[in-house]
């Protein structure tokens, strides 16, 4: 009996050993990967992450989205917008830490609560990969033709540059950009994005009131059959959902802010939240409403292309683009690469090591240029 007892103690310390063990890798892990290796961020880092991830070029389509919705519609849908879409990101922010002691650091955790360890991550992860892989390679696409817009309104008289060159341009920047280890080493990056967004899309309405309300302006919808109305109107409502993103990102965003019983994340987050969304609507409303009176139906789907004088001031505004979209790509390539690297370290079982950080971006990378250079 007395060896019994002694093997069963001996075995019980074997496992809290190996449970313990456990344990320390996964901390390490952890404190490794990209969303939860840095926890000390303020809550402005929330605002101008969120500003970045919300705020595209898709501000510069609402007017020729208003075009297709119409006067009443048009703002009824975007004010509504604004306030469903603050209200459920108000209620991701509160769901961050719904359950005592217990982070979601990242979307599909939040997903295997619900719906359980495999069923969660079936459900939740294809869907964030195809946002924020897509959302990426539109970015991707949107600064090589901005880059070459400013070149060609610079340049006019220059040889003309296939877009291809100007993507290649564009995406070497993230070559480099894309090894910085998580969000906080970013911030410096997202910061310049979100100030850009406020910059170019005053740009919009502010030379668009410059310009004035056009000769024989019209705000009726454009198509004469009921089916194009509708069809046109569908695609707008398309435009003004892609204008209102960024949810995708917001858990990993609040996984950087440090939290505590007494002062948890989500005081922090939600203050940066409202900051990030009164700049949106800084951004949205001038630019949607006063592009669509001044141009009325006449409004192309890219603002800036309405405007084309001054030159210097167009290609300014798409020079701001440029180093938005930069911030936002980035913004939205974290938890990809969290995701990459979760899965190298954790199922495969590979070491988290420097070379492992280099390498992980480096292939992501380029697989995202091959899926632009045919464009």
């Amino acid at each position: 009996m007395e060896v019994e007892a002694s093997n069963g103690h001996s075995n019980n310390n074997n496992n809290n050993k190996t449970s313990e063990e456990k344990s320390e890798r996964e901390r390490q892990i952890e404190e490794w990967l990209p969303i939860t290796s840095k926890r000390n961020a303020k809550w402005w880092y929330s605002a101008f992450h969120n500003v970045t991830a919300m705020v595209g070029a898709g501000v510069l389509s609402l007017p020729y989205a208003m075009s297709q919705l119409g006067w009443g519609p048009g703002v009824a849908i975007m004010v509504l917008s604004w306030i469903i879409t603050l209200y459920t990101l108000w209620q991701m922010v509160e769901m961050h830490e719904m359950v005592p002691g217990k982070r979601f650091d990242r979307y599909h955790e939040l997903g295997q609560h619900a719906f359980g360890e495999k069923l969660g991550l079936y459900i939740v992860v294809p869907q964030q990969l195809v946002v924020e892989v897509a959302t990426n390679i539109v970015y991707m696409v949107t600064g090589g033709k901005s880059l070459k817009k400013f070149h060609d309104t610079v340049c006019p008289s220059c040889k003309n540059i296939k877009l291809t060159y100007f993507i290649m341009i564009f995406s070497s920047v993230h070559f480099v950009l894309s090894h910085l280890p998580n969000f906080n080493s970013i911030a410096g990056v997202s910061l310049a994005a979100a100030v850009m967004s406020l910059s170019y899309s005053t740009i919009a309405w502010a030379a668009s009131v410059n310009k004035g309300v056009q000769e024989d302006v019209q705000y009726g919808y454009l198509s004469s059959s009921a089916s194009g109305t509708i069809f046109n109107f569908l695609n707008a409502l398309g435009s003004v959902a892609f204008a209102y993103a960024g949810h995708n990102v917001v858990l990993e965003i609040q996984a950087t802010i440090p939290s505590t019983p007494e002062k948890p994340s989500k005081i922090a987050m939600w203050r940066g939240v409202v900051v990030a969304y009164i700049v949106v609507a800084l951004c949205y409303f001038p630019v949607a409403f006063i592009g669509y009176w001044m141009f009325g139906n006449a409004v192309q789907d890219d603002i800036l292309v309405s405007l084309e004088k001054p030159a210097w001031l167009i290609a300014m505004a798409n020079m701001f683009v440029v180093i938005h979209v930069i911030g936002s790509y980035q913004v939205y390539a974290m938890p990809v690469f969290d995701m990459i690297e979760t899965l190298l370290v954790k199922i495969l079982k590979f070491k988290p090591t420097t070379t492992l950080r280099f390498v992980t971006p480096t292939l992501h990378h380029v697989a995202y240029y091959l899926q632009t250079k045919e464009i």
